[in-house]
This record gives structure tokens, C-alpha cells and sequence, in this order.
């Protein structure tokens, strides 16, 4: 029992979060949780890409939020390592009220006063999922997967939001923040490398940066505009 317990603190388990590729969105939705969203023709270049990437690393789960454009990301990855895609709920993207609609500075649903009452509270926030309620969820997330690949790799894929928020979390950052500054860009990994149940580091990657539009890219300044097509 004991060497069992040894072991099991001494495992190092890496779990790759990742964004999914590029999704079509011609009329700039901001799609969140809507079904029949599904990844472009280059965000599945990027999902390839990192399939690549990840092709000789030691993965042995891959599981992705219910949504058709986590799914297809994670599929080729899967496929590169013999594996099934499994499905968590808990990777999914934030709930927001303005799914569904064009969202921006001066156009879409902030021109109706009407909706400016979802903008009160930045640090909840109130327009959508509390940041505390994804933590809670993705950390369990990030707990399953770990315990799935113990001691291997693990790829999760989910959405920019989530993603960042547990990132933040983990290396005590505050929740609420500014989204032009979010490190996650499309196709990207954060990897978490635990030890036993212990998280020591967090990476960050972009191995398909190359094929993100210049001004999507992690740190970029945001471009009027350029929303459009590209969602969380």
C-alpha cells in the first residue's frame, strides 16, 4: 500500500488543454453554446497541425467539450494515437446572454440600451457564467483527465474562455480581466504537469501559429472588425 501511495505522488501527468481550430461563422456570431457551429476549412488545417505536433508525445486520452467544433479538433488527435474521443460537459464554453447575437463596440447588441444591464458587473460577470462556477468545473475537468492518462499525457480540448479562466486560477491571477489580453489563441495548448494530484507548471504553445491570422494571434491588438468568423 504504501509503495502504491509513493508512486502515485511521483506520477507526472501532463493534461494539454486546447482551443479548437477556426469555426465558420460568416455572419460573426458570437455562437457560445449554440449547436451547428463547426470548424473551417483552415481550422481543420490547424487541428491537423496539431495532431502533428502531438503525434510522438506519450497521449493516451483525448476528450473534448460536447460542441461540434471541440469534437472535430480533438478527432485527428485521437486518430494519430488509436484513440476514441470522450465527451465532458464540463469543458464546455461559458454560457452567455448574448449568444446568438452580433456582439461589438457601437454595433450589434450593444446598441440596445436594453441589454447594457448585462454589462453592470465585470467581475462576476453579469453577462454570463460566474468565473467561479467555470473554475469548479474546469478544474474537475482537468482532475478527470489526469486521472485517466496517470503517469501519460492527456488533451482536452475546449474553449478560449474556460480555458483562460482556469489558467488564471491556477498561477493566482484574478479572475476578471480584459479579453484582448487572454493568452489563448485558436489551436493552442495550455498543459498543466501535475505531480501525483498537484499542479507544478503550466506551459503554453501555438503550434499552429503559422496558420493564425496575424491579428488573432496571443498578445496581438485587437482589429475592428475581426470577430468576424472567429468565435471562443
Amino acid at each position: 500500500m504504501m509503495g502504491d501511495m509513493t508512486q502515485s505522488e511521483n506520477d507526472i501527468t501532463v493534461v494539454h488543454v486546447m482551443r479548437h481550430g477556426e469555426v465558420h461563422n460568416p455572419e460573426g456570431v458570437l455562437y457560445g453554446r449554440l449547436p451547428g457551429y463547426h470548424l473551417s476549412d483552415l481550422g481543420r488545417r490547424m487541428a491537423d497541425r496539431v495532431a502533428e505536433h502531438l503525434a510522438d508525445r506519450d497521449i493516451t486520452y483525448v476528450v473534448a467539450s460536447p460542441l461540434e467544433r471541440a469534437q472535430e479538433t480533438a478527432a485527428p488527435i485521437a486518430k494519430a494515437h488509436g484513440l476514441d474521443v470522450a465527451t465532458d460537459e464540463r469543458l464546455i464554453e461559458a454560457a452567455n446572454v448574448f449568444q446568438g447575437k452580433t456582439f461589438g463596440v457601437g454595433d450589434g447588441a450593444l446598441r440596445k440600451p436594453g441589454n447594457w444591464r448585462h454589462l453592470a458587473n465585470p467581475f462576476r460577470p453579469s453577462w454570463g457564467e460566474p468565473y467561479v462556477d467555470q473554475v469548479v468545473r474546469m478544474m474537475a475537468a482537468l482532475g478527470r483527465a489526469r486521472d485517466a492518462a496517470r503517469g501519460h499525457e492527456a488533451v482536452c480540448v475546449s474553449h478560449q474562455l474556460p480555458i483562460w479562466i482556469v489558467r488564471s486560477f491556477v498561477e493566482r491571477r484574478r479572475l476578471w480581466h480584459d479579453p484582448r489580453r487572454r493568452q489563448c489563441t485558436l489551436a493552442s495548448l495550455t498543459s498543466f504537469t501535475f505531480r501525483g494530484d498537484r499542479i507544478v507548471s503550466v506551459g503554453y504553445s501555438e503550434p499552429a501559429r503559422d496558420l493564425v491570422p496575424p491579428h488573432l494571434r496571443a498578445g496581438a491588438k485587437p482589429v475592428k472588425g475581426a470577430s468576424k468568423g472567429y468565435g471562443a
